[in-house]
């Protein structure tokens, strides 16, 4: 099941947080650009299912903010039993040849990457101790979006 958004501008602003301990340098970011952007052109289906932090290390998934996770997990066991407990999202980008990603992420996410058109860096710099931040743009994607859905 897939919502349909319409998007607001031709170019959609986006930040990713990661652990990096240096200040990355331009080969790297243009390695990353083109990493992205070849995933794009491959047109990788996007979904997500919901399970517990645990279960989601178990899938090796990867997440930055370990202490918001860590919160989560012990919502989870307090609630162990009852119909409040809470999970994390794992998107899943990629086929049955290939996953390119799974990660811990709130969303939403578009329904395929053939859908962002192009991606380009604006700004690589320090979130915090141990955590770089890119900033990018995507562009020339359709007017009309798939939002990713539960597998």
């Amino acid at each position: 099941q897939f919502l349909v958004c319409r998007r607001a501008r031709a170019i959609e602003r986006l930040r990713f947080d990661f652990s990096h301990e240096s200040k990355m340098t331009p080969e790297q970011l243009t390695q990353v650009e083109d990493l992205v952007n070849w995933a794009i052109q491959k047109d990788f289906p996007i979904a997500y299912h919901i399970t517990t932090v645990e279960g989601a290390k178990k899938e090796n998934a990867i997440g930055v903010f370990e202490e918001k996770y860590e919160q989560i997990t012990k919502d989870e066991k307090e609630a162990e039993g009852s119909e409040q407990s809470r999970g994390v999202k794992v998107y899943v980008v990629g086929d049955t040849e290939v996953t390119f990603s799974k990660e811990i992420c709130g969303g939403p996410h578009v329904a395929r990457t053939g859908m962002l058109g192009s991606f380009k860096i604006q700004k690589e710099e320090s979130s915090s101790a141990g955590i770089r931040r890119i900033k990018a743009v995507v562009a020339g994607g359709p007017e009309e979006i798939e939002v990713a859905g539960e597998a």
